[in-house]
């Protein structure tokens, strides 16, 4: 009897070794890499992440595809290359699902300036780089695309904007939101 009793020890003790090394100490790592992405943003910034994502992620299967993103720019009234697409797709090492995401952008936004990330955004909407864009096609973008702003939001955001000759200055506009208003007046 003791030899049984020696003997379910032993199974006990190999299986909790076994759920600790192997899969399980896969699962664990997988776990540590997961929050690590997660840790590097705070919590509204994931949010956000997750709204972008999912605005991109045209066919809701949990993965950004080649078409996802050529959805995304014809939403955006632009048409990408086959290779630009290509390239972006490169940059995630693996299938680009929303963990993969936040890596990227992580690496991307990691020791940058905020208002680097506005400007980029921006550079979007500016294919010349002129630091400008054309503030009603703005102002229809934003309240057309993705977090849709309504007609009192786009009024709050354009009360006090930058705007010259109908265009958006949006380097002023980055640098104010970055460094506030008092700043951009000292200068």
């Amino acid at each position: 009897m003791s030899s049984e009793k020696t003997e379910k020890k032993k199974k006990t003790k190999k299986a909790e070794g076994d759920s600790s090394s192997g899969s399980g100490k896969t699962k664990k790592r997988a776990q540590r890499a997961t929050s690590n992405v997660f840790s590097m943003f705070d919590q509204r910034q994931v949010q956000e992440f997750k709204e972008a994502f999912t605005l991109i992620d045209q066919d809701r299967d949990g993965f950004i595809s080649k078409e996802d993103l050529a959805g995304m720019f014809d939403s955006l009234g632009r048409t990408a290359k086959d290779t630009e697409l290509d390239e972006m797709l490169s940059e995630a090492p693996g299938p680009l699902n929303f963990t993969m995401f936040l890596q990227l952008f992580g690496e991307r936004f990691s020791g940058s300036d905020p208002e680097d990330a506005i400007l980029n955004a921006f550079k979007l909407f500016d294919p010349e780089a002129t630091g400008a864009v054309d503030a009603k096609k703005l102002k229809e973008l934003i309240q057309g695309i993705g977090d849709r702003f309504d007609k009192k939001e786009v009024e709050q955001l354009f009360q006090n904007a930058p705007v010259t000759k109908g265009k958006f200055d949006y380097k002023a506009y980055a640098h104010t939101l970055t460094h506030g208003e008092e700043e951009l007046e000292q200068s």
